[in-house]
């Protein structure tokens, strides 16, 4: 084992693994949140209660269905998804044209029922998920263990964030998209249903937040605080990237996850407070966030 800094390079590895586990979580759930917002200008305050969600989901096709991790991994989100399509055309579309307190005060009352139901029914401490038996144990580099499953989750993470920014931001279907959040009547005129596109625009980004809550749940315990422990954060990270901003949201939530990584080994005091101290700079500078455009 060698030093870097003083610090054992085990440990200082160590963290860094769980920073991009973290930031890995930050991405793909600002990268819904920045979906949400950026096509639909509503902040949704319920997505940590549909990331936890997914992972209920995932737990109840596990021990009510018999379907294993890689079944819950497709049908959790397409089942979280369409309970957002409900929710976005129950409550949302009446609000798109109104300011955006009230998306937010809905999705907040809408995540307090939501945590409220289950932690009547499951309680507060958390059920167990095991890792799935392809992805157990670990690889020794040298200066540290490599958990496998923790691997395929920084990997697996990164691919979707960058799918998901290919198809809006390159293809003709993100195009679309794009054009109807900001001239729908335009986009109407051409034959597209716009209505349909933003519901299912919602729902892909309330699956994303599902498929994250699948991705924790093997490394966190199943419990309805874990989307409320996570949403502040969240929230953080897309302030910081850029309100709406897709790339703003990959890149920023690695990179804090990373920050807030190394903080735990050198300053352990600040971890729980170094993003917010980075949003209120990053505010202070650029108010708009690193990659979002001012108004």
């Amino acid at each position: 084992m060698f030093e870097i800094f003083g610090i054992p390079s085990q440990a200082l590895f160590g963290q860094l693994l769980i920073g991009l586990i973290n930031g890995s979580f930050y991405a793909v759930l600002s990268l819904g949140l920045a979906v949400i917002f950026g096509m639909l200008n509503i902040i949704n305050f319920s997505h940590g209660a549909q990331y936890m969600m997914g992972a209920f989901c995932a737990f109840f096709l596990l021990h009510y269905a018999g379907l294993n991790y890689w079944a819950a991994l497709v049908l959790a989100p397409i089942a979280v998804g369409f309970t957002g399509i409900l929710v976005e055309r129950a409550f949302l579309q009446w609000l798109y044209k109104l300011d955006h307190l009230y998306g937010l005060l809905l999705t907040f009352g809408l995540a307090l029922i939501i945590e409220g139901v289950f932690r009547n029914y499951f309680g507060a401490s958390g059920l167990p998920y095991a890792v799935p038996e392809s992805l157990q144990g670990g690889i020794n580099l040298g200066f540290m263990f490599l958990p496998i499953y923790r691997a395929w989750v920084i990997g697996f993470s990164l691919v979707v964030c960058l799918a998901t920014w290919f198809i809006i931001e390159r293809t003709r279907l993100g195009g679309y998209l794009r054009a109807a959040t900001e001239n729908p009547t335009l986009v109407r005129s051409f034959g597209i249903n716009v209505p349909r596109m933003i519901t299912l625009t919602y729902g892909f980004g309330v699956g994303l937040a599902a498929l994250a809550g699948v991705m924790a749940a093997p490394i966190y315990n199943v419990s309805p605080q874990m989307g409320a422990d996570l949403i502040i954060v969240v929230f953080a990270v897309v302030v910081i990237g850029g309100m709406g901003s897709i790339m703003g949201a990959i890149v920023t939530g690695f990179g804090l996850g990373i920050i807030e990584g190394l903080t735990k080994v050198f300053f352990p005091e600040a971890s729980n407070t170094v993003i917010f101290v980075i949003m209120a700079i990053v505010l202070l500078i650029r108010p708009a966030g690193l990659f979002g455009r001012a108004a």
